[in-house]
């Protein structure tokens, strides 16, 4: 842990584990976005989703309206990404004026967030790729020689990513309408509208 936070820190991309898949994080700086859209060989027009620890490290990134909060609170923790308006404006490839954040459950990405704040938490493996389900396999594989990929080790919760949501009305009217499943993961689509409903 103490080797992803120094990593981190200066400016450099770690592998962590999730509830759902190994995640490829760094903190949300120009440089440091760099790296790892070079490492995954990720196109600039595909933003990547921030983790953070809680929902007051989320309220300092996007407006979260009461019924967002019931909602991450409802399904499993870790369970859930949603993109909501920022509160200021983010690099575009962390969404511009739009933010996809997932509040993370597993304990050593919870600890690794605590200490160092937000970190980016997309998918550690080339675009287009499959994922690896161990972090340290995950690193592996972005790694060259001269340029190994610290990890965290831990056990992920498997292979169906989290649920992400494109929440409308973050800082206009309460009407749940625009909402949409964008993927659909752990929660189902179907979960997600019946839970909507029950709100009306």
């Amino acid at each position: 842990m103490e080797d992803a936070v120094s990593s981190l820190r200066r400016g450099m991309c770690v592998v962590y584990p999730t509830s759902t898949q190994p995640a490829l994080g760094c903190l949300p700086t120009s440089e440091s976005l760099d790296i790892l859209y070079s490492l995954k060989r990720r196109g600039r027009d595909q933003p990547v989703s921030l983790g953070v620890a809680d929902l007051e490290q989320a309220a300092r990134i996007a407006h979260i309206p009461d019924d967002v909060e019931d909602l991450i609170e409802h399904f499993p923790t870790g369970s859930i990404t949603v993109v909501l308006d920022s509160k200021y404006q983010l690099d575009e490839r962390l969404g511009g004026k739009r933010v996809a954040l997932r509040v993370v459950s597993h304990n050593a990405a919870v600890r690794l967030i605590e200490e160092v704040g937000p970190i980016t938490a997309t998918s550690a493996n080339i675009s287009g790729s499959n994922p690896e389900s161990d972090p340290v396999m995950a690193a592996l594989t972005l790694s060259t020689d001269d340029s190994p990929i610290p990890f965290v080790r831990g056990v992920c919760g498997g292979d169906v990513p989290s649920t992400l949501i494109s929440w409308q009305s973050s800082t206009r009217s309460p009407d749940t309408t625009g909402t949409k499943v964008l993927r659909e993961g752990l929660v189902t689509r179907l979960e997600v509208f019946d839970w909507l409903k029950s709100r009306i």
